[in-house]
């Protein structure tokens, strides 16, 4: 191996931060270094990881949609003393394995109840001369209060090497979420966007299913209710549907969809050939999460989306809207009401799909190459 990755990721109510970082993590092998994933939020079987080691910390979850608290691994709200176990362990890990370098999903631009961890860490980084990188989505919930934006910048000018950011700047730049992008451009590589499925499924044969998707399912029921309720006023109520609800989705709402569901309706909880379908769909009808949005463009799928949108969540709007003013796919804005949903289906439906690949998908190999050049610079 020629050099060792120690990679931070906390995922606090999806499971996209550590599907994307588990993305990373195979490029990275494929560049030949060593990678341990260290994992702070609830564990996720069967992560593809291609030989990267995880390493669990005792996890850590939001309590509901608006990170009103964070709860520790029984439910509990995390205290000084459960800080001080986890914060001691992850020092302890990674004074252990002795990295060649160091990547922090989001902090300092985000994950900011996780600073009780993440500043010493970033110190220990700094004592040994290790070198730091972020990896960042495209776009992220804006920052208003000017104090905050003076720490991040703060921080990356102390600690910070290099940040990637996990998209297409043709589609939109760093500085239309953190203005002060201008300030760091010189630490700022953009990678393009990180994608999972193999371009070998573009363009697939397109068959009849319409799949709907939630992602990792904890906030898909509304969708799911939305597509079921749309469904009898499409020109596709005939036509079999699927709907893939994700592991995460409260087991109550997934036994009152089974309950309900129409002739010709499937419901499972996760397919392990979700690209092949996606690829060959019809129509997709998803959610808006950055993996999701990123899977659609891979395979060129025609699709219609509804982005999460509660409390502060303002990055599937943006990032949905700016694909669609490219015309890469359509567009629901959230709360959906089935004739509105059912309406953008027939609309969708009478387009052509779009090209797949439309933007720089080449995020997770770019980024490796960058991560690997940075060892022993």
């Amino acid at each position: 191996m020629s050099g060792h990755v120690f990679f931070y990721v906390q995922h606090l109510l999806g499971i996209g931060h550590l599907r994307r970082a588990a993305l990373i993590a195979r490029a990275l092998r494929r560049q030949d270094l060593a990678v341990s994933l260290v994992s702070g939020g609830e564990p996720v079987p069967d992560l593809d990881l291609a030989g990267a080691v995880l390493v669990q910390l005792p996890p850590a979850v939001a309590a509901d949609l608006q990170f009103s608290a964070i709860l520790d691994e029984h439910g509990r709200a995390i205290d000084e003393a459960w800080r001080e176990r986890r914060r001691r362990i992850l020092l302890d890990i990674f004074a252990a394995q002795r990295p060649d370098l160091l990547l922090i999903e989001m902090f300092p631009f985000g994950r900011r109840p996780f600073a009780f961890e993440l500043l010493p860490l970033l110190a220990a980084a700094k004592a040994r001369d290790v070198p730091v990188a972020v990896s960042l989505r495209d776009i992220l919930v804006a920052k208003h209060k000017p104090a905050r934006i003076a720490e991040t910048l703060d921080l990356v000018n102390r600690y910070v090497d290099a940040v990637l950011v996990h998209g297409d700047p043709k589609v939109v730049r760093l500085e239309a979420t953190f203005p002060a992008a201008r300030e760091i451009a010189t630490r700022i590589v953009y990678t393009g966007y990180v994608a999972g499925i193999a371009a070998a499924l573009a363009n697939a044969a397109e068959g009849e299913e319409i799949l709907v998707s939630a992602g990792g399912g904890a906030v898909g029921g509304p969708l799911l209710r939305a597509a079921l309720g749309a469904r009898p006023a499409t020109s596709v109520a005939a036509a079999p549907w699927r709907l893939i609800a994700g592991p995460n989705l409260p087991e109550a709402e997934f036994q009152a969809l089974a309950a309900r569901l129409p002739a010709g309706v499937t419901l499972t909880r996760f397919r392990p050939d979700f690209p092949a379908l996606l690829a060959r769909c019809r129509l997709s009808v998803s959610q808006a999460g950055y993996n999701t949005i990123m899977d659609i463009l891979a395979v060129g799928a025609r699709a219609v989306v509804l982005p999460f949108a509660e409390g502060a969540e303002s990055e599937q709007t943006l990032r949905a809207r700016l694909l669609a003013e490219r015309g890469l796919l359509s567009l629901v804005e959230a709360p959906a009401e089935p004739r509105e949903l059912a309406r953008a289906i027939d609309v969708a439906l009478d387009r052509p799909r779009p090209p797949a690949g439309g933007i720089d998908l080449g995020g997770a190999e770019a980024s490796a190459r960058h991560l690997r050049g940075m060892i022993g610079r």
